[in-house]
């Protein structure tokens, strides 16, 4: 049975994960990209970059989708969408920004993995771009998910 996940178990999936696919439009080609990202139930998504086609793209056109899935199979399974706004940040904003994603990340994957990561560069291989991260968030305008059990007969 397919049904409706409340906007609080929508939330809390959002912020029990780090992975998700980020969908975009370029020049009228959506686009899905996974992306690591982290939400902590009273902000936005945050998550960061190195200059590239989906940058330019949300540049251009910031309106997103974020999905994101707990599957454990074909007949048992979670997931959220959210509709949402790109905003790049700047400045101390894009640093406490990139602060706050390291130390969520490092948090749920000692939870969820069992590891305790030091580094952003442990879980990130954009750290070692030569260029500089762009750090972003993504305004929630709407969150919706569904949850699919098997029920036992």
């Amino acid at each position: 049975m397919i049904t409706s996940l409340s906007k609080k178990k929508c939330t809390h999936l959002l912020a029990n994960n780090y992975v998700g696919h980020l969908a975009y439009v370029y020049y009228d080609r959506p686009y899905v990209v996974p992306i690591t990202y982290f939400f902590d139930e009273d902000k936005d998504i945050i998550g960061y970059s190195t200059e590239g086609h989906k940058t330019m793209a949300l540049r251009k056109n910031n309106n997103i989708a974020l999905e994101v899935s707990e599957i454990e199979n074909i007949n048992t399974w979670q997931s959220v969408l959210v509709h949402g706004t790109f905003i790049e940040l700047s400045g101390s904003d894009a640093k406490k920004s990139l602060h706050d994603f390291a130390n969520g990340i490092k948090n749920l994957v000692m939870i969820k993995e069992d590891k305790n990561l030091q580094f952003i560069n442990e879980f990130s291989t954009k750290i070692y771009d030569e260029n500089v991260p762009i750090v972003f968030k993504i305004t929630i305008h709407e969150i919706t998910g569904k949850i699919r059990k098997q029920l036992n007969e």
